[in-house]
């Protein structure tokens, strides 16, 4: 079968099937890569064949991992979930066979490459350095979510805007903080995830599995998920002249609504499709109730859930705000139909997808609430936000060995580079790394 010259992979020999879907879901992905992979319904790591059925409910990180990845290709999420060398090791066991067909993907996780040099050197980093900044970013944590329980009670008992303003403030950095937790092992922080009406299940798979692992490429979900409103892919069969002016008018409605369209769009699926909701899909209503009882029900439940409706807008808005402009999109940083670099190193790939935000670095607090430390945080996603600052010196001596470069700019700088990310459909002819 012939691809179109427009659908062809940068990081893949086949577009994915499902982006051929009418409904984009979390389930959709999933599914489309079950048909993609060759795992041959199984699991499969490199070009193995792995039966991890009995292992499922032995998992240390929980279940959901190997549950949900069942009939896939895991071989990127596998290095990058696990910064010991015992999992590889253990995995031996469960081996079943060869793969029968090659991988699709053709990204790369070679001894002495780029990624595998630098796990190495952070395996031996991390026995060194200070452990005490994770126990501030669980306070920090625990801070945001009391206080937005605590001011949306105030919003409402006392008619303050100001109140209601700051906690959604609250709600969005608590969303925000709460991805620091859900690229690990199951712990409680990561339901806090869902009090913006989006779900920590569904949101390890189309973040940690699918974005984090193919960031900008036709298999990120993060970037099929807002086509049409949104289209970051700098390519016009997928991107339209109206499409790509329209967006900037649209895009401010689409960030309001982002909270409740994820929500809208698990309900519709479920009740058309397959169930994919959870009883945590109900914790945002905890948001309404104790405004109810903190104001000791002296005010109507219409009022208790219009404030929590509005709550959850203005953090919608803010997450957006933060998140669509936080590493990214800009017409410097590679998007699918962009050139190549040589070395197809996947550590190198996640690279050259990102700029971090350079002004960010001087504040934990910051770097939790704003998407800080991106470039570290998808190479190591399984680390506390707060340790990944020491890692900066192997991170640059790493990068100079094998001519990667760390980019930075503020967050003006990537709202501008996003708007014209928009409307960018030439591919970039020169690879990252190819000098000038």
């Amino acid at each position: 079968m012939v691809i179109e010259e427009w659908k062809k992979s940068g990081i893949a020999t086949k577009f994915p099937t499902y982006r051929n879907s009418a409904l984009i879901t979390t389930h959709s992905w999933q599914k489309g890569k079950r048909q993609d992979d060759g795992a041959e319904g199984l699991w499969r790591i490199n070009d193995g064949i792995y039966d991890f059925t009995s292992f499922i409910d032995k998992h240390p990180g929980g279940p959901f991992w190997i549950r949900e990845t069942k009939g896939t290709d895991i071989t990127e999420a596998f290095e990058a979930h696990h910064l010991t060398t015992a999992p590889e090791k253990m995995i031996a066991k469960y081996k079943v066979r060869d793969a029968a067909e090659p991988r699709i993907y053709t990204l790369t996780l070679e001894e002495g490459g780029f990624y595998k040099t630098l796990k190495e050197r952070v395996r031996e980093q991390l026995k060194t350095i200070d452990k005490r900044p994770k126990k501030k970013s669980d306070l920090i944590h625990l801070g945001l979510v009391v206080s937005l329980y605590l001011l949306g009670i105030a919003s409402a008992k006392y008619n303050s805007l100001l109140a209601l303003v700051l906690a959604s403030v609250a709600l969005c950095w608590t969303v925000i903080v709460s991805h620091n937790y859900f690229h690990r092992r199951d712990n409680w922080q990561m339901y806090a995830f869902n009090l913006g009406m989006m779900n920590f299940a569904a949101w390890r798979v189309s973040h940690a599995l699918s974005h984090h692992i193919y960031p900008n490429s036709y298999f990120d979900l993060e970037l099929s998920m807002f086509e049409p409103l949104l289209c970051w892919v700098p390519n016009p069969h997928i991107k339209s002249k109206l499409m790509r002016y329209v967006s900037w008018v649209t895009e401010p409605v689409a960030y309001a609504l982002a909270f409740f369209i994820q929500m809208g769009t698990r309900i519709f699926y479920s009740l058309r499709h397959t169930n994919i909701l959870y009883w945590h899909d109900l914790l945002p209503l905890t948001i309404p109730i104790a405004i109810y009882l903190g104001t000791g029900g002296s005010l109507g439940i219409w009022i208790c859930v219009r404030q929590w409706l509005a709550m959850t807008s203005i953090a919608s808005f803010s997450f957006c705000l933060i998140g669509l402009n936080a590493a990214h999109h800009d017409p410097e940083i590679y998007h699918e139909g962009d050139a190549n670099r040589e070395d197809r190193d996947w550590g190198l790939f996640q690279v050259d997808t990102i700029i971090d935000r350079g002004d960010l670095k001087w504040s934990q607090f910051l770097v939790l609430t704003h998407f800080g430390d991106h470039v570290l945080h998808h190479l190591f996603p399984t680390l506390d936000h707060g340790l990944l600052p020491a890692l900066y010196p192997v991170l640059y001596q790493t990068l100079d060995e094998f001519k990667g470069h760390l980019r930075e700019c503020n967050h003006i700088e990537h709202m501008i580079g996003q708007h014209k990310q928009l409307l960018r459909i030439e591919p970039n002819p020169r690879a990252p790394g190819a000098g000038k």
